[in-house]
């Protein structure tokens, strides 16, 4: 998954963003409000890990502004706050979670599994493909039953193309969703990893469920 860490503790931010990198997601920091906003219009993440008090525009106003666009993204808010009103103004505004400072890693690492286990529309924990299972808690891909060794950013295009089933993806798109902002690679990186995932599929036993569409991207349908 990419996400977006909104957090003005350059410290705290640091080792979220090791913590969650190590877990196999992709990650941007921004470090006030304004910053998140930009990131936001210009790119498309999975989960937001948001602070509430932020410099220039704080959580909630960055909150409000994302579901006034009508993105999906999960939302964890991160507040020193505590009483029930807080958590209340905080989900009514549209988080999807609350997690109250100081916290265990464990716990938001947890949080975040729970959030990404529950696809936008609300459907189960796995995605299906034929006799192609991928399991979005252990984070693995199945084929009849057995296990697919896949890298992490496989996995991450994989998953990406499921939820997006129907949906035409250019190499550009999903390049934005595998790797950070600050990354070196060129999107042509999204032509070896399809073709090493493709590879590995097939060597599985497994159809490939990925059309390319010439000029366009790819599809899973």
């Amino acid at each position: 998954m990419r996400l977006l860490i909104v957090e003005d503790s350059a410290t705290l931010a640091e080792t979220l963003r090791a913590t969650l990198e190590a877990e196999g997601h992709v990650c941007d920091h921004a470090e006030d409000g304004v910053v998140a906003t930009h990131y936001l219009s210009t790119h498309t993440y999975d989960v937001l890990v948001l602070d509430w008090m932020l410099p220039r525009l704080d959580g909630l106003g960055v909150l409000r502004k994302l579901r006034q666009t009508g993105s999906k993204a999960r939302v964890l808010m991160l507040s020193a706050r505590d009483t029930v009103a807080d958590r209340v103004e905080a989900l009514d505004a549209g988080a999807d979670d609350y997690l109250v400072k100081p916290f265990a890693l464990d716990e938001l690492l947890a949080r975040i599994r729970a959030l990404a286990r529950r696809p936008q529309e609300g459907g189960a924990a796995m995605l299906v493909q034929g006799a192609l299972h991928l399991d979005l808690h252990a984070r693995r891909a199945r084929w009849q039953g057995v296990d697919v060794q896949l890298s992490p950013k496989e996995y991450a295009l994989l998953e990406l193309l499921l939820r997006e089933r129907g949906r035409v993806l250019s190499r550009v798109a999903i390049f934005d969703r595998l790797y950070d902002s600050a990354s070196e690679s060129s999107d042509k990186v999204v032509e070896v990893i399809l073709s090493t995932l493709r590879s590995k599929l097939a060597k599985a036993g497994a159809e490939d469920p990925i059309q390319t569409r010439r000029g366009f991207g790819y599809v899973i349908e």
